[in-house]
């Protein structure tokens, strides 16, 4: 049976994302914790909000410029 990458992609990047949004309403209500939780979800949202819009691209060039916008938001959640 074929895998459907574009699905496997948006699915993995919802699960990251709805994981992200859980540790944030897991933390503790100080002033740094909701300083790094407001980053973590911009950041986090961001890699499938990016994702998707490589699914609309009309060019190559803005394919990956979008694809490397998404891996640089993610490497910042992991920091």
């Amino acid at each position: 049976m074929p895998v459907d990458r574009g699905q496997d992609i948006k699915e993995r990047t919802f699960n990251f994302t709805s994981r992200a949004v859980k540790l944030v309403d897991r933390l503790p209500k100080t002033m740094a914790a909701n300083v790094l939780g407001k980053q973590l979800i911009r950041a986090g949202t961001s890699v499938g909000a990016n994702c998707e819009e490589t699914h609309a691209s009309y060019r190559k060039d803005a394919f990956v410029f979008n694809l490397t916008v998404a891996l640089r938001e993610d490497r910042e959640t992991h920091y």
